[in-house]
């Protein structure tokens, strides 16, 4: 699978830093493949939010952190630094810092945006050829969904066909940018955690079959609704299809998450009180527990969100904050010249 790299680039001998922006993941189009294809996926890159790694050679091998939530990351990082020196056959000697994390857990893509920003630094600092999807799957990501891969190279709004029986990487179907008007009200609750890991398996094993008039009500929602809203700027359209989806499948997972929508109920409480008074996409990105409120202007988000704290519909545990969606991928730069190789 690898071939002789080039060269490194002489920018990249003392190190690399790559961001990668968070996702939200909003509905699997069929879950038990009563369609014939399982999962497929749709997904939101979103500015705000992201894992910021920096790497670069060392007399010997090193971990640092910048905060609690990136030192609680280190184990697993340094876990893909091993896999891809194995896997490459490059042994060299590394410090890896990690300068920023995703909320882990939490709907944004954490796992997998902090495997391939390791990955992409790996590849770059040693000039490997690998592209994005390969690194996905020398790292054991992108087994359910492929909006994270997708989002970390491109950005933007996401729509895979399901990963292959074979596990390759679910392909991409659709790429769009949101107008550039659109924002997003983010609803975290810091005290909760989204299922994963083996509880997601097992949650998803426990699960009855999706039916298939539901998957089949999901698909025309996407690709007659949302993804037609989005390209021509039909908020309503848009936000409609988008809550269809978020029913349908949300009533599915409901069972693993207490027969509620929701994994908080204070981020359901904000949420149902906005779709009740504007017009507004509304729903929970993967397991949450953040839930999201799309709507169609920064006024109407900061009107809606000041509208709620004065009824009492925002609980003081609960964190909120307004964001563009991001149509741009990961990047890849040199550690400032004031670090010494």
């Amino acid at each position: 699978m690898l071939m002789t790299p080039p060269a490194p680039h002489p920018l990249l001998e003392c190190g690399v830093a790559v961001r990668a922006p968070g996702r939200l993941h909003l509905g699997f189009l069929d879950p038990s493949a009563s369609l014939g294809r399982r999962y497929g996926s749709l997904g939101l890159v979103v500015d705000g939010f992201e894992t910021v790694v920096e790497l670069r050679r060392a007399e010997t091998t090193g971990f640092s952190a910048a905060d609690a939530p990136a030192q609680a990351e280190g184990e697993r990082a340094l876990a893909h630094i091993a896999a891809l020196q194995r896997a490459t056959q490059r042994s060299t000697p590394l410090h890896l810092h990690l300068a920023r994390v995703l909320p882990a857990h939490a709907g944004f893509g954490s796992g997998t945006q902090l495997a391939l920003a390791v990955g992409r630094a790996f590849a770059a600092l040693h000039g490997l050829d690998l592209c994005t999807s390969a690194l996905a799957r020398l790292l054991g990501r992108g087994v359910r969904s492929g909006v994270g891969i997708a989002g970390f190279d491109r950005g933007g709004l996401l729509l895979d066909g399901g990963p292959g029986e074979d596990g390759r990487t679910a392909p991409l179907l659709a790429r769009l940018e949101l107008p550039g008007d659109w924002r997003v009200l983010l609803v975290l609750d810091p005290s909760l955690r989204g299922l994963s890991g083996a509880g997601e398996k097992n949650a998803i094993a426990s699960l009855p079959a999706f039916a298939r008039g539901d998957a089949a009500a999901v698909c025309h929602e996407v690709l007659m609704r949302v993804l037609p809203g989005a390209a021509s700027g039909d908020f309503a359209a848009f936000a409609a299809g988008l809550n269809e989806v978020q029913r349908r499948v949300g009533g599915h997972f409901a069972p693993a998450q207490g027969g509620r929508l929701y994994i908080s109920a204070r981020v359901e409480r904000l949420c149902h009180w906005i779709a009740q008074h504007g017009v507004a996409a509304t729903g929970q990105s993967s397991w949450g527990p953040t839930g999201f409120a799309i709507l169609p202007s920064q006024a109407e988000a900061e009107r809606l969100l000041a509208q709620a704290h004065a009824s009492g519909a925002v609980d003081a545990a609960l964190l909120t904050t307004i964001v563009a969606a991001r149509n741009i991928g990961a990047s890849v730069q040199p550690l400032d010249s004031s670090f010494t190789c």
